[in-house]
C-alpha cells in the first residue's frame, strides 16, 4: 500500500473516531478525493473491528463505543472517591492545574474543592463547575461545542487553549490500559488533548480505577510508563504486575482499609 493511501486511511479513522459518524461525501470533501476513492478505503477499513459502513456513511462500530458518562460516573464510586482524595493531596494551594475529561478526573476536581487560589485549565465542564465553588480559583475553559452527555469539549479549540499555558500538574484519565502499557481512548481527539496537557505540565498524574486495566478502546496514546504519578484505587489483575513493577515507586494505591 502506498504511503499516500495509508495516510489517507489513517486520517479517515481519525475523523470517524473524533465525530462518531460521517458521510462518504463529507469525507471526500475533507480529503479532496472522489467518493469512489473514499468508498474503496471504507470497504477495506470496515474489514476490521472498529468501523462499519451504514447507509452512505461510516461510523464507529457500536461495540467500540464508550458507555454514557453518567453510567461511568456512577460506577466504582468508592474507588474513584479514594483516587480523588489521594490525587488532591498532591495538589497545593496556588497551583496551576490541567484537568482532562472523564469521571475519575471529575472525582479529583471534587476532592480539590478545599484548595484555594488554583488556576484550572480544563475542557471538563463538570470539573470546572465543581471547582467554581471556591471563588479564589481562576478557571479557564475552551470555546467550542459542548459534547453531550459527557459535558466536555474536544477539538482544535481545546488543543489551542492547552498549548498556550504551562501547568504545574496535569490530571487525566484513560478509557483503558493495555497490557503493554498503552493508554487507550475512544477518540483520537481525546488522545491529542491528553498528550498536549502532559507535554505542557511539569508533573503528570494519571488517575484511573483498576477496571480500566485490560479494557479495550481503539485510539492509542502514550505509555503508562511515561507518567510521573499513576494513582489507582487498587492493584489490578496479576497480568499487569510486570508492567506496574516498572513504575519504580510512581504507583500509588488509593484504596482505604
Amino acid at each position: 500500500m502506498s504511503s499516500k493511501k495509508l495516510n489517507r486511511r489513517e486520517r479517515i479513522e481519525e475523523i470517524v473516531l473524533e465525530r462518531g459518524a460521517i458521510s462518504v461525501g463529507a469525507l471526500a470533501e475533507i480529503l479532496d478525493v472522489s467518493t469512489q476513492t473514499i468508498r474503496r478505503d471504507i470497504d477495506d477499513l470496515c474489514d476490521g473491528d472498529t468501523l462499519r459502513r451504514q447507509h452512505g456513511r461510516v461510523e464507529i462500530d457500536p461495540k467500540k463505543l464508550n458507555t454514557p458518562f453518567d453510567q461511568r460516573a456512577g460506577t466504582n464510586l468508592a474507588g474513584k472517591r479514594d483516587i480523588g482524595e489521594a490525587a488532591a493531596e498532591l495538589v497545593p494551594d496556588g497551583a496551576t492545574v490541567f484537568i482532562s475529561i472523564g469521571s475519575t478526573p471529575l472525582a479529583v476536581a471534587r476532592a480539590m474543592r478545599r484548595r484555594k487560589d488554583l488556576t484550572v485549565i480544563t475542557n471538563n465542564l463538570s470539573a470546572a463547575m465543581a471547582l467554581s465553588e471556591e471563588v479564589s480559583n481562576r478557571i479557564i475553559i475552551p470555546g467550542g461545542e459542548l459534547r453531550l452527555p459527557d459535558r466536555d469539549i474536544l477539538g482544535d479549540e481545546v488543543l489551542e487553549l492547552f498549548s498556550r499555558y504551562r501547568a504545574d500538574i496535569s490530571i487525566f484519565g484513560a478509557a483503558g490500559v493495555a497490557e503493554d502499557g498503552a493508554l487507550l481512548e475512544f477518540h483520537v481527539a481525546e488522545v491529542r488533548a491528553r498528550e498536549q496537557i502532559r507535554e505542557n505540565s511539569r508533573l503528570s498524574m494519571l488517575v484511573v480505577d483498576s477496571t480500566k486495566f485490560g479494557r479495550a478502546a481503539p485510539a492509542v496514546g502514550e505509555s503508562l510508563l511515561d507518567i510521573d504519578h499513576v494513582i489507582v484505587d487498587r492493584r489490578p489483575t496479576p497480568a499487569f504486575d510486570s508492567l506496574l513493577d516498572q513504575l519504580n515507586g510512581r504507583l500509588l494505591l488509593a484504596e482505604r482499609d
